[in-house]
């Protein structure tokens, strides 16, 4: 069963560690390799020389993609999908996570969080930075606010799961409301 489970964690979000899928899994070390061994998972290296694994069927190199813009939403799998996220995440966790590891909306750069998003009281998607941007993702990621507040359509969607960057954001560019 836990090859099953493993191979199909590996297909959506692979690579991983043997750290991330145990804390994904809930399981043992022990109990990944065997279903990593089960299921032939294939061996590679993070960019950090780390080892990491791949489904069987992941092995093909690929061109790397053009650089891409994502807004994603609180708890999204694809942010919460790793317990070493330093390839994803730089050295944003404490901004961007709470101190029981949940995500808020996440701004994406080129296969990185780069910063969160929120919504304005009028239902407009604000993109909040956690560091300097070059101007294609200033452009990109204002353009991904721009569909997403349409798509919305004046639909304010609240999360308790706001990041402390986007919480201290709201704070500064609103000094005048009660509570603030």
């Amino acid at each position: 069963g836990y090859a099953e489970l493993v191979g199909r964690w590996l297909a959506r979000f692979g690579p991983g560690t043997e750290a991330d899928i145990a804390w994904w899994l809930g399981a043992t070390k022990g109990a990944v390799r065997r279903a990593l061994s089960d299921m032939d998972a294939a061996a590679v290296a993070l960019a950090d020389g780390s080892p990491a694994w791949v489904h069987p069927q992941d092995t093909e190199e690929v061109a790397p993609p053009a650089p891409w813009a994502a807004l994603l939403p609180a708890l999204d799998p694809t942010t919460m999908g790793w317990k070493e996220r330093g390839f994803y995440l730089g050295e944003h966790a404490e901004r961007l996570f709470d101190r029981n590891g949940n995500a808020g909306p996440t701004a994406w750069w080129d296969g990185r969080i780069v910063g969160g998003w929120t919504q304005e009281d009028d239902g407009t998607v604000v993109v909040v930075p956690a560091e300097p941007l070059p101007p294609a993702a200033e452009r990109a990621l204002a353009d991904a606010a721009g569909r997403l507040t349409a798509w919305l359509a004046g639909d304010v969607v609240r999360t308790i799961y706001q990041s402390p960057l986007v919480r201290a954001a709201a704070l500064e560019n609103a000094p005048d409301r009660p509570g603030c």
